[in-house]
């Protein structure tokens, strides 16, 4: 099983941060680095967040041997259109290694603050659904490529220099929605991100994406399963213990928690947190789930240490 990280770029993500990140992470044993698409955070106060495609042409252009896209892009406010052109300039400066991961949107702030149209449910899928047949068609056909939708429209509209690789990057699609997301995975995905499961729940939504590919005309194996969930490394177990004792009191309703109580609300919400060992038996847990790749949320930027003790266990394990 692979291990990715992600990084919440909207919490503090600068230029210093991400170049000397993308060094690192190139260097360790991580498959890929990922990062979220976000102006800002649902609730003030703001942080630096840099922008998605400016550091993704610099992680392109200065790494050699890691996967990298958003996680995920969303369509609310990205053009499918000009993400599309965007992606796959993006794979062929990086020599194939981009993963187009794209969602329908959901932080009703930004859209506000920024002035996109976020919508309700309802549009937003569709929105979704159309962007998805717009993005597969410009990148995945090869011929000029018409459409006549409710929010975009193409004439005959081709992306030259067209993908290097034959149908552009692969695509990833987020959610586990089993009435609009998962339908929409099996019809136009290369890559399922299914959202802090549980191994049991994640086994149980594969295997109904499993069924809902065949209704396709598409074989399992042809989606990539992977997964994004929090993680959070300790070194031994006092290093654990101090690991808490920050959770519990930056939370706002940490106050009289005990570090026991702390660690199972983490666990309860499926995040991967502990010393090696700990960590080690979580993961072999989500491996029997069907989980081909764990793409972690890592929001300690700054303990460069941390992330280089965390990749060494991802060596040792393979």
């Amino acid at each position: 099983m692979e291990v990715s990280i992600v990084i919440e770029a909207q919490q503090g993500l600068n230029w210093p941060r991400w170049k000397r990140l993308v060094e690192e992470i190139d260097a360790l044993h991580f498959a890929g680095l990922y990062r979220t698409d976000h102006w800002t955070e649902p609730k003030l106060p703001d942080a630096d967040a840099l922008e998605l495609i400016v550091s993704l042409t610099y992680l392109a252009s200065h790494t050699e041997r890691i996967r990298f896209g958003p996680l995920v892009a969303p369509l609310s406010f990205r053009d499918p259109r000009m993400l599309a052109r965007q992606a796959a300039a993006l794979d062929d400066l990086s020599g194939g290694r981009m993963v187009l991961g794209v969602g329908a949107g959901w932080q009703e702030r930004e859209h506000e603050v920024f002035g996109y149209l976020l919508g309700d449910m309802r549009t937003r899928m569709a929105r979704f659904g159309e962007g998805l047949e717009v993005v597969t068609r410009l990148l995945r056909s090869g011929e000029p490529a018409t459409y006549r939708g409710e929010f975009y429209q193409l004439a005959e509209a081709m992306l030259l220099p067209p993908p290097e690789r034959p149908g552009g990057p692969p695509l990833l699609v987020g959610g586990s929605g089993p009435r609009r997301t998962l339908p929409l995975v099996a019809r136009y995905a290369d890559v399922w991100n299914s959202l802090r499961s549980s191994p049991d729940g994640f086994r149980e939504k594969s295997a109904l994406l499993d069924h809902l590919l065949r209704g396709e005309g598409r074989a399992p194996g042809e989606v990539k399963r992977t997964l994004f969930t929090g993680v959070f490394f300790a070194h031994d177990a006092a290093d654990l213990e101090r690991v808490l004792l920050r959770m519990r009191d930056a939370a706002p309703d940490g106050a009289g928690k005990s570090t026991a109580e702390v660690l199972e609300a983490q666990r309860a919400r499926n995040t991967i947190i502990g010393t090696p060992e700990m960590i080690g038996a979580q993961s072999a847990e989500f491996r029997a789930a069907g989980v081909e790749e764990l793409m972690v949320r890592w929001t300690e930027m700054d303990d460069i240490a941390r992330l280089r003790a965390f990749s060494e266990l991802i060596g040792r394990r393979g």
